[in-house]
């Protein structure tokens, strides 16, 4: 790390990659010749449009998404997805949602203000440390959709097989673990991220959608809340948050750039091991989900007291290893070990941990 940045192990808005912060430090004054910050620009302007049209393009070619999807880039932050999807996409007002983690049981929460909400399946009789398994849901033939958080940011968990929909619309919230991997977009009906996690600043989503799945007979629905808005004015219907698409697009041309999502899911899966590695082998340390459903992006780990997990977090921040403390949700401990984060940051919290607890001995 340079310029005396620390190991941010932030859930977000966290890490962002040095070679992007560097040319977006190297742009704020005056972007490309026009004189601006990007932050001061019209979105109605030809140099803001070429931005959004090339994040977007660049968003297309690392996830192949097809032409029959739309990408969306909406305000609200992932959060208000959890009532925009129900409000949109419950025609028979019926869906069935996997209970995984707090950021799935939000969903529930708000799906149920909108219709009838099916829990096909659940982990919460273990605390959330495992993804149930989805192969045979009880899925009603009526149900408008399947929904899943395809990684829990919380607890710590991630599906590396979806589940079988028998037919119906997968929905998935991907916000924690959105570019880690290559994914096939043709599964899912409705994508979405929040992008403060894994590509941007805070206070935008990306929403990518199948195009048949955008209803033009809500008319009782706010204008704002409605996916055809945004799919029909370019993500453009009011002032977008021009600064978090700008940002995003440097990191979606830096992906490309570092040889697109299988790339980027091999760095993940080589640094991630050396902290679960660790984990394994620890006395004092253990992680906290079982060790098929483990994230690649968020790890969640405990000592043996909340005494002495507060010490650790108190002695990593001050070795300059920062945010490792859990959600206030689950105590404990986490670290968050998105694309950004290099493998040399993963092997230098590593080796302080092991002193530490070498000295605890």
């Amino acid at each position: 790390m340079k310029y005396g940045r620390t190991y941010n192990f932030s859930a977000g808005p966290a890490i962002m990659p040095e070679p992007v912060l560097e040319e977006i430090r190297d742009e704020m004054m005056n972007y490309r010749g026009s004189g601006m910050c990007v932050m001061e620009m019209s979105h109605r302007s030809k140099v803001y449009q070429q931005i959004i049209d090339e994040a977007e393009q660049d968003l297309r070619d690392l996830m192949g998404i097809p032409d029959n999807y739309k990408v969306l880039f909406i305000q609200g932050g992932a959060t208000l997805q959890f009532s925009m999807i129900p409000m949109n996409l419950m025609k028979n007002k019926k869906a069935v949602y996997i209970e995984t983690g707090a950021w799935s049981s939000k969903a529930i929460k708000e799906a149920k203000k909108v219709g009838e909400v099916i829990v096909a399946a659940s982990s919460k009789d273990k605390n959330y440390t495992y993804i149930p398994d989805c192969s045979d849901l009880d899925i009603p033939e009526d149900a408008d959709y399947v929904y899943i958080c395809e990684n829990e940011t919380i607890h710590g968990l991630t599906y590396n097989t979806l589940p079988d929909t028998k037919g119906h619309i997968l929905v998935s919230d991907q916000s924690s673990m959105f570019l880690s991997r290559p994914c096939n977009v043709s599964d899912y009906g409705l994508i979405y991220a929040g992008v403060q996690k894994n590509v941007g600043p805070a206070g935008m989503v990306v929403v990518i959608i199948r195009e048949d799945l955008i209803r033009d007979d809500l008319t009782d629905l706010p204008i704002y809340l409605q996916y055809k808005t945004h799919a029909d004015n370019g993500s453009m219907y009011n002032t977008p948050n021009c600064w978090a698409i700008y940002c995003c697009g440097k990191v979606f041309k830096y992906l490309k750039k570092l040889g697109g999502l299988e790339a980027m899911e091999k760095i993940n899966q080589d640094k991630a091991k050396v902290f679960y590695d660790f984990l394994d082998s620890s006395k004092m340390f253990r992680g906290t989900v079982e060790k098929k459903d483990r994230s690649l992006m968020n790890i969640p780990f405990v000592t043996d007291s909340a005494e002495l997990d507060a010490e650790v977090v108190a002695a990593t921040k001050a070795a300059g290893y920062d945010n490792l403390k859990g959600h206030k949700s689950v105590g404990g401990l986490r670290a968050s070990v998105y694309n950004a984060m290099p493998k040399e940051g993963v092997e230098a919290l590593v080796k302080f941990l092991k002193e530490f607890e070498a000295n605890k001995k």
